[in-house]
């Protein structure tokens, strides 16, 4: 910490603000980073900035994203960064060192464990970029215990309410994000014009010094940030095109050579607006606001289930999700708003059937199964109850513009379908694989007005197109609305799209009352990121009589790692701006996951179901692939019903919950037991239409009937010419 603050007190005497400089551990090469940050030194860098790699860097733009795809393919993890930072300063580094990253891999780790052990590798602090603030005065306290500092990040959006906050828990400097969007940088590249407000704004609450980055790659623009009154200029993105375009025997060469470019290493300092802060002054910040996280937090709705969910996103999004959370709320207590919602039930086909499923109930040896026909709702699944709902709050936040992920494309062609009602604008991130395998939908939303962006990072799937589509809205914050589809990320979005859902569970009570005047014994639904299981269990979950069974995808079993089961395998880990279950790796990476239903494929869950699964009041199981298939054919074989790609799950699940279930008298249930009880399952189609269900059936069925799967499952007098 006091190197840090060393740094900047002797910068504040001279006539140059302290140069930042940042690089991706392991990259391009493990053996590259140590001779870099060597370089640094000699060219000038007065801060040294380590990125420790992590799979999905939500706020990177593509410059850092390749170098952390590259580090992690070179094995490279926290340890290897201390090891790199122990080895540095064994060959004479002696500039502050700050490691900066994301929170999971230093939750994986052990938070103190990794403090510690930072500090005994001769690190000076950490800038953490997805850093909650309830979370980041705890953490800045075990840092200071360890004499290291935790240094926040302040962007153009922050309010002043929350930079009150940040500027009291910061110990050495301020790193200022100068323009909204993720990192990256061009020498023809301009620098946000209203940077000089942006630092008198946060230097009417401290004196501590304030490192602006985001954008820098040029002299000319260390210059306009100098002049905009910063005390330290980072650069990022610029310092990795360097190492880029370097020969490889090169790279520690081309660092030095345009870092002494920038700092101007061995020349006359030279800053002509530059007037220094008189030295000795307290911070304001020190002396002047309360550390207490009250102060940067307005939570109206509740931001956690125990332990999970929680708002873990960098700082440009911080007040837009406040502002989202306010007008929700106003929304779901205002009369105005229920009464347009509902006046579009028509339009969604709400409500949606509840059907008794006569044959597959016979087939089931005494179980009476009901269908929620979810996807008879208008385009075909329960999409669409969420996207018109969050629509509605688009109009009132003011946004014009709209995008979404989609893994199916269900969601997509949902999204597209409100956008193109309410005459928005809307672009749809989809995986490259996932394009693939769902063309057809990709054809309705492109039909529908919508734009498809194909995603070829990562596994091309799901979790892809979501870091794509947060990157996309930390940049157009000011006309964007996400449309998140499933009950994942930050907090509100859980809370949104279950409040959304949970009309699929309020129409079942009523509907079974109807039918047989009770509740049912159990509710199964499939999970992948679980909005349809979420907004099906909610009402349910203070009726305690009522089993809720969530069918998470088995893919080619739990014994191996091609599936997608996070709550039956996955463990507590930060994700896409959520605390809650994720599928990852010993050192906090996110792992790539299978399913044969595309959008099950994703590698987190609603916090609500880490919570559910947590508490015991839900139970979740697995259905692999080939179980999957069977249900699928069961239901289409016995009640004329194409399920898509989540149903089938559902139904595997039914099956197994079924083997589980006792009658009123204790007894196993059975053909003689007359319909003692009922258990409802939902048909749905999120993860693929039906067509779409249809074709990747047939692909895994030529593959399976070489493996003997067949029929397996149907009644015999239902397997003959079943193909």
């Amino acid at each position: 910490m006091d190197a840090l603050q060393n740094v900047f007190v002797a910068k504040n005497s001279s006539t140059s603000p302290a140069l930042v400089t940042f690089v991706t551990a392991g990259y391009p090469r493990v053996e590259d980073t140590v001779p870099v940050m060597l370089a640094m030194q000699e060219g000038g860098a007065e801060v040294i900035e380590l990125g420790v790699p992590f799979s999905d860097p939500i706020a990177d733009g593509p410059t850092i994203q390749e170098t952390n795809v590259v580090a992690l393919k070179n094995d490279v993890d926290y340890v290897q960064c201390l090891g790199m930072v122990r080895e540095a300063r064994n060959k004479g580094l002696t500039t502050p060192v700050l490691l900066m990253g994301y929170y999971n891999p230093l939750l994986a780790y052990g938070e103190e464990k990794a403090i510690q052990d930072a500090a005994e590798a001769g690190a000076n602090g950490f800038i953490v970029v997805d850093l909650p603030p309830e979370e980041a005065v705890a953490f800045r306290d075990k840092c200071r215990a360890s004499k290291l500092s935790y240094v926040p990040l302040i962007a153009p959006s922050t309010s002043l309410h929350r930079i009150e906050f940040l500027t009291s828990i910061a110990d050495s400097f301020i790193y200022i994000v100068s323009k909204m969007g993720t990192t990256g940088s061009s020498a023809s590249g301009t620098m946000n014009s209203a940077l000089p407000d942006l630092v008198a704004r946060v230097r009417d609450y401290t004196d501590l010094p304030l490192a602006v980055g985001f954008g820098v790659a040029t002299r000319a623009h260390f210059d306009l940030v100098a002049d905009a009154g910063a005390d330290g200029v980072v650069i990022g993105s610029r310092i990795i095109s360097v190492i880029k375009a370097a020969p490889p025997a090169e790279v520690a060469q081309k660092v030095e050579e345009y870092c002494r470019e920038i700092s101007l290493k061995g020349q006359p300092p030279r800053r002509p607006n530059f007037t220094p802060r008189p030295s000795g002054t307290p911070s304001r910040a020190s002396v002047s606001h309360s550390e207490s996280t009250e102060s940067a937090q307005k939570s109206i709705l509740p931001p956690r289930f125990g332990q999970f969910g929680g708002q873990y996103v960098p700082e440009s999004l911080w007040d837009c999700l406040v502002e989202l959370e306010e007008v929700h709320n106003a929304a779901m207590n205002d009369p105005k708003f229920q009464e347009e919602w509902k006046s579009l039930y028509g339009y969604m086909n709400r409500p949606s059937r509840l059907y008794k499923a006569e044959k597959l109930t016979e087939a089931s040896g005494g179980a009476t199964i009901w269908l929620k026909r979810e996807d008879l709702n208008h385009t075909g699944s329960h999409k669409i109850n969420n996207a018109i709902g969050q629509i509605l709050l688009a109009k009132r936040l003011g946004k014009t513009r709209i995008i979404a992920e989609t893994g199916a494309g269900q969601h997509g062609v949902a999204t597209a379908t409100a956008c193109a009602r309410f005459g928005l604008e809307c672009i749809i991130y989809m995986g490259a694989e996932d394009v693939r395998r769902q063309a057809l939908n990709v054809f309705r939303i492109r039909m529908l007005g919508a734009q498809v962006i194909p995603v070829h990072s990562g596994s091309c799937t799901l979790k892809d197109a979501v870091n794509e589509a947060m990157r996309d809205w930390v940049t157009n914050l000011s006309n964007t609305h996400y449309l998140i589809g499933s009950a994942i990320g930050p907090h509100p979005f859980p809370t949104i799209v279950r409040d959304f859902q949970r009309v699929i569970g309020q129409e079942i009570k009523e509907q079974l009352r109807e039918e047989v005047g009770k509740l049912p014994d159990a509710v199964v639904a499939c999970v992948g990121g679980g909005s349809n299981a979420i907004g099906t269990f909610y009402d349910f979950i203070n009726e305690k009589d009522v089993r809720l069974i969530g069918v998470e995808a088995g893919g080619e079993g739990l014994s191996g790692d091609k599936h997608s089961a996070t709550l039956s395998k996955g463990h507590a880990g930060v994700f896409h701006g959520v605390r809650t279950y994720v599928l990852q790796s010993a050192t906090g990476q996110i792992v790539e996951t299978h399913s044969i239903s595309a959008g099950l494929d994703y590698p987190g869950v609603g916090p609500e179901h880490a919570w559910l699964k947590d508490t015991g009041r839900a139970e979740y199981t697995v259905a692999t692939d080939e179980e999957a298939l069977r249900g699928f054919r069961t239901l289409t074989q016995l009640e004329g019903i194409i399920p898509g790609g989540c149903s089938k799950s559902s139904l595997s699940g039914a099956s197994m919950a079924k083997r589980t279930m006792r009658t009123h008298d204790g007894a196993p249930p059975g053909p003689q037991s007359d319909g003692a009880w009922s258990a409802v399952m939902l048909l749905l189609t999120d993860c693929g239409r039906r067509d779409g269900a249809a074709g990747r059936s047939s692909e895994y069925r030529r593959k399976s009937w070489r493996r003997g799967l067949g029929v397996q499952g149907l009644p015999a007098t239902q397997r003959s010419g079943a193909v």
